[in-house]
């Protein structure tokens, strides 16, 4: 089941660095997957479930075109990815090998897959471009996943970027990368993230006031009851 507009429209005005210091409250301190850089700049914010996909190590008998038709194939996996899903592929870090290319970003595009992440590479990349899927990944690789990578499957945990992925986790991503939720702490996130993001953009407006940093970030308790304040304000 995809997530609810609402979850999705609140979770797209935090930034992934507000949530890290939300989830680091929480005592998640590994929740940024290192790698997952934007393929292009401007591709916004993209909230989704992760739909997740798992690579190993190349092995000969395996890692071969005649597997692009296996059931247990890239292909089949995306044909069974719902509208809305983000994937998260663990292609363990493989900057040589590219795991998906135009062709198969195009029909995860025409499935509505919100956008695809992993700590590999992508290949074919003016066709990626072309086909509007917004990809976060380590590079650009002209090699194909099996030069370098056996895929085994789907919707099993994973480790990207150095992250545990569970399938129906959620996934933030933006211009600073993606960020795991766990799907149990969804519901906190949901209640604290908003007043965190709303909390900085007012200690930004006093940073434009000139006001010094200690005692405003973090706050002291005269600078509380100001913000208290000024929340009461805007009611």
């Amino acid at each position: 089941m995809s997530l609810d507009p609402d979850i999705i429209e609140t979770l797209k005005s935090v930034s992934t660095a507000t949530l890290t210091t939300v989830l680091l409250k929480k005592g998640l301190r590994n929740v940024w997957m290192r790698g997952t850089k934007p393929l292009k700049p401007g591709q916004g914010r993209v909230v989704g479930k992760a739909f997740t996909l798992r690579f190993v190590p190349a092995r000969e008998d395996l890692a071969t075109p005649e597997s692009w038709s296996s059931p247990i194939s890239t292909r089949a996996a995306i044909e069974a990815m719902p509208e809305g899903c983000v994937a998260v592929a663990d292609a363990l870090g493989v900057t040589d090998a590219g795991i998906f290319g135009d062709i198969l970003c195009a029909r995860m595009a025409k499935r509505g897959v919100a956008g695809l992440i992993t700590d590999g590479v992508m290949r074919d990349a003016e066709g990626v471009f072309a086909s509007g899927m917004k990809v976060w990944c380590n590079g650009i690789a002209a090699p194909p996943s099996v030069a370098g990578l056996t895929f085994v499957g789907w919707q099993e945990p994973v480790s990207c970027g150095g992250v545990a992925v569970f399938p129906d986790d959620v996934v933030v991503v933006d211009e600073d990368g993606a960020v795991l939720i766990p799907a149990k702490l969804l519901d906190t996130v949901l209640a604290e993230a908003p007043e965190q993001e709303r909390m900085e953009a007012w200690i930004m407006t006093e940073v434009d006031r000139n006001v010094p940093l200690p005692g405003l970030y973090p706050m002291n308790a005269e600078t509380k009851a100001r913000y208290q304040a000024w929340k009461d304000g805007q009611k």
